[in-house]
This record gives C-alpha cells, structure tokens and sequence, in this order.
C-alpha cells in the first residue's frame, strides 16, 4: 500500500515538471536515511542531464520520502545533498517508461575539513573578526553586492598585498571606501581567510512546505556572463540580460533550449561611459551593460544600458532592437518598472535622478532627486566630470583618487543611489530606495514632487508594493525586512531567520506573490530563498541546490513559480561555473 501511494505521489508531482501528457514518463521514489535507518527531511534530490545543464530538484519530506516524474531521458546523474552529509551521486539510464525505486543512505561527513567546506558562505564570513562595527558595516555594504563572499572562491588564504588587488578590483566597479577602510580590510581578511576550518552549528530545520517544492535550473551563457536581472515573458519564456556581453538570453523552459540576441553595437569603449574603471571580471566585453527589464502589452521588453545610459527596447516576435539614448546627465539607469498608463520609471543612481520614459511620444523626462547634502550635492554635479577625464586613461581607476570619497572619508556617503522601484498599485506614486542615504522617497506621477523618509534599517534596496499599498523593503546591511504604511509613514522591522549565531544575510531583492501576497526575499550569503507569510508573520526557508546562489530580481510565472537568475560575479564562482535561470515551485506548502 506503501508503495502505491508513493506512486501516486510521484504522478501528481509530475504535474511541476512536464507540460503536457504525462504518459510514458520515468517516474523514481524512495527515502533517504542515514545508515541507522534515521529518515532525512529536507534533503534535495536532484536529478541533472548529461551535460550538468540542466538539473531538478525536490525534497524529502517528513517521513524521508521522495517522489516525481521527470521528461529527462538517458545518462543522468541523480544527486542526494543534506546539511552535515556527504553528496551521495547516482547515475541512471532513465527509459520513458522507467519506474524506480530507491532507498538511498547517506554518510555524514567525519572531518572537519569536509564540514567546513559543506558550509554556506554565511559560515566562513564569521571568521573575520570585526572591533569596529562601522567598518564591517561599510564591508556588508561594499564588497557584498555583486557576489557572495566566504564561498570556496572568495575565502582562498591570501596576504595583504594579494587582497588589496582584489580591493582594487572592486573599487573599479564602484565600492567606495577610504584609504582607512582599505587598510583595514586588507588585514582582516588576510587574518580571517587563512585555510583553515570554520566550525558552525547551522540550524537546517526542514518545513513541511519543502515536502511539495520543487526547483529547476538551467546554465545559460559562459563563465564570464553576469545575467543581472530575469523576466518572465508573455510568451512564458525566461528573458535575461547578460551584463557582461550585451546579450539578452531566450530560455524555452519546456524544452530548455536557449537563444541568444546580441544586442546592437554602440560608439563607445568596453565598459561605456565606465571605461576608466578596471573591469571586474576577467572578459568583460559589455557596452551597455543590459541591468533590468521590463514587458509591455506590444511583447517589448525595455532595458536599462546602465553603461551606456540608454534605454534599448526587445521585441520578442520579431527579435529586433532599437536604442534610446537617455541624453542630460543621466548616469547608470538601473531598474526599471512600467505603469498602468503605459509609462516606463527607472531608477538613474549615479545622477540621483528618476528616469521617466513615454514609449509613445519617445520622451524622456529626468527628475532630480533631494541632493541630502552638500558632499551629496557636489557628487551629482561633479560625477560626470570625473568619468569623462576617468575615460582619458582606460581601466586604471582614476576616478578614486579624483572623488571626494577618498580624501573626505567619508566613502559611501558621498552618494544617494536610488536603486530599488515600484509603483504604488491604487494611487500610481513612484517610490524609490535610497540605498546609500537610507531613505525612501515618493514621487507624484503628474507633479514631480518628491518627499522622502528615513529608513529605520540602513541599505533599502530592491522595494515591491503588495496589493493592498503596503511597501515591503530589504534592508541590505542590516539583514532585514522593512514595511512601510504608505499611509500613516510608519515603519515595522524584522531580521531575517540566520542559520546560525554570528552569521549575516544579504537581501538583495524581493518580491510580493501575486496570488499568495507572500514575500519571497533572496538570501545571498546563505544559499537559500526565504518566504514571508505576512498573515501569520512567519519565514520559510528554501535551501538552494546549487553552491554559491547570488540572485536579483525576482519574477513569478502565470502559475505561480517563483524565477530569477543565478548571477554571482564572476559566474565562474558558481557551483557549475556558469549562470543559471532558475523557477521555483512552492507547491502547496
């Protein structure tokens, strides 16, 4: 009887994977247990094709069960990973018709070596030892965003002559520290990186929800592509932009194919109007640097150029571009949303503007935003300047010793940054985050006025509007989760769930269910996507599949899935050494 209801089981959770008939599909169950027979919740069985391109993955339930059916066919490998065991891989020779039954055993890991190195990356920080809380906190805030760091790649011992070219690495993508952060920073992590292992007791408490959960994952492009931001298209394809080589990606999830369309050429050098800044990977051959996207009702996407300073429209019938060049001072547009009436908002953090754009008439409009400052003030009048002459002499960072960052000491907070964007869902206002001057800011459609608040958790990035009006924002430095009442100016806070003591997190972005109202937020540092129900105030965490999961914007699929690429920076960091589009189905749980 068993046996037959883990079948069932199994058909009805093929209804995640395949479109379409399921007859004739390969069908596996079974359990997971220790070798004491102790039955596994949580852990992720991943099936992955020959060419580790592909790769599903569910989890155990309460009770050590698994059950699907999936339209891979052939060679595959089947692969068991749970918190404290060693990777248990399987190959198998998957026929249409095949029905398999397995009762799998895991070893837990003995050494410490092998503990540590199973660990997320939100274990391994915990060995930099901070005595000045300000200087880990501009750390969080300048030398997380565009990559995970404690992962296998990023903790490798160096001393402090090889982390200062790192540093300066990440200084020509932008981190603004001072010579003080510099110097510290490069001793702490020569000290704390030092190879050897790092002893956690992460808590992996397994929700019952994982039980009926399910994700899919799929490389696209190299190990030098940087796929910032995903959409779901109209079509039910998954649309990315590829930062790192002026391509959008096509992903046809049913079949896995993917298309890629090269974006058009542009009048200026590798890295835009960023030319004078080293590059932050190794083959870097970005123009416009494609950031965010989004579809309107003519089955165009719009795209920021952040390098370029343009916008670039994509239509997915015909497959063609065209190029809108932004013009006035605007400097890095960022993300984008669209209006009920049509009209396209985008985020321009380096001129402290917002961008508004009407694809009818081809006008763009540029709202200066509160300067917060004089040191803020002189940054947006100055930055253009500093780029340009920065251009004269490629790739050596010169804009650092030319900013006022550097001398004042002041770093980040010589700029505003508004960087996250949404529209409120009844009243159409445009509210933006401020990500370096912690504020959020309203701005009237008709009239441009502009008002801002002060965020009670520092580092608001990537803000989304529920259905009812309420703001939910991710606070960045501070590991947290801010709502906003949009109507009484109040503001409500939460940390987010660790997994263990000492470590922190790094939301980057979330997103509000559409059905559900839930609040899915990515959680970078720790390899996980985190759901808010904000009924019953509680989280639930999704463990990732693949080592070193870095994501940005989320999407959601007309049935619900949650999607998002997988875009650590380099790419080559990732568990597979190339991006990843990924959708995750959170079933019924």
């Amino acid at each position: 009887m068993k046996q037959v209801s883990q079948i069932l089981l199994a058909m009805l959770t093929a209804l995640v994977f395949v479109p379409g008939s399921q007859l004739m599909a390969a069908t596996l169950y079974g359990t997971i247990a220790t070798p004491k027979g102790t039955v596994i919740a949580g852990a992720m069985i991943s099936l992955i094709d020959a060419k580790n391109s592909h790769k599903i993955t569910i989890y155990s339930d309460k009770d050590g069960r698994f059950a699907f059916t999936t339209r891979l066919r052939g060679e595959i490998s089947l692969r068991v990973r749970a918190p404290n065991f060693a990777d248990l891989v399987k190959k198998l020779d998957l026929k249409k018709d095949s029905q398999i039954n397995l009762a799998l055993s895991i070893q837990p890991l003995l050494t410490p070596a092998q503990i540590s190195d199973s660990l997320t990356a939100s274990a391994h920080i915990t060995k930099l030892k901070w005595h000045d809380k300000a200087r880990q906190a501009t750390f969080i805030s300048q030398c997380h965003y565009c990559h995970q760091i404690g992962n296998e790649g990023t903790r490798q011992p160096r001393d402090e002559e090889e982390w200062g070219e790192v540093i300066k690495r990440m200084e020509g993508y932008f981190s603004l520290i001072t010579p003080w952060d510099k110097k510290a920073f490069k001793s702490v992590l020569a000290k704390g990186f030092d190879g050897k292992p790092v002893t956690a007791n992460q808590s992996h408490i397994a929700s019952p929800a994982l039980g009926t959960a399910t994700i899919e994952e799929w490389q696209v492009g190299d190990g030098n592509s940087f796929i910032h931001d995903t959409e779901v298209g109209s079509d039910g394809r998954l649309y990315g932009v590829d930062q790192g080589h002026d391509v959008v990606w096509e992903l046809d999830r049913a079949t896995g194919k993917t298309i890629r369309h090269q974006m058009p050429d542009i009048d200026l050098p590798i890295g835009g109007l960023y030319s004078g800044a080293q590059l932050p990977i190794g083959i870097f051959t970005g123009k416009h640097g494609p950031h965010s996207l989004v579809e309107d009702d003519n089955k165009t996407f719009w795209i920021t150029g952040s390098l370029s300073s343009t916008l670039l429209s994509f239509n997915i019938e015909t497959k063609k571009f065209e190029t809108y060049e932004i013009g006035g001072d605007a400097l890095y547009p960022h993300t984008i949303r669209r209006d009920k009436h049509g009209i396209l908002w985008f985020t321009v953090p380096a001129s402290n503007q917002i961008g508004r754009f009407d694809p009818a008439s081809k006008k763009f409009t540029l709202i200066d935003l509160p300067s917060n400052g004089f040191f803020r003030w002189l940054t947006d009048a100055l930055f253009p300047t500093v780029l340009k002459i920065a251009s004269w002499f490629p790739q050596q960072n010169t804009h650092i010793w030319m900013s006022h960052h550097w001398y004042t000491g002041l770093g980040r907070k010589i700029l505003n940054f508004p960087y996250g964007i949404d529209i409120h869902p009844q009243t159409g206002e445009i509210w933006y985050s401020k990500l370096y001057a912690g504020k959020i800011g309203v701005v009237d459609p008709k009239t441009f006025e502009v008002s801002e608040y002060d965020s009670p958790m520092s580092g608001p990035r990537r803000l989304r509007f529920d259905k009812q009006g309420t703001l939910w924002i991710p606070s960045f430095n501070e590991g947290g989760l801010m709502r906003f009442d949009t109507k009484t100016k109040q503001f409500t806070t939460l940390k987010l769930p660790l997994l263990a003591s000492g470590e922190y997190e790094i939301p980057y972005a979330l997103a509000v269910h559409p059905d559900t109202g839930d609040i899915w937020i990515t959680a970078n540092q720790s390899d996980r996507i985190l759901r808010f129900n904000p009924a019953t105030k509680q989280f639930t965490s999704y463990p990732s599949p693949t080592r070193v999961t870095f994501l940005r914007d989320l999407a959601f699929t007309k049935d619900g899935k949650i999607c998002a690429s997988n875009s650590n920076l380099p790419a080559y960091a990732i568990e597979g050494g190339r991006p990843v589009m990924l959708c995750l189905d959170p079933g019924k749980g």
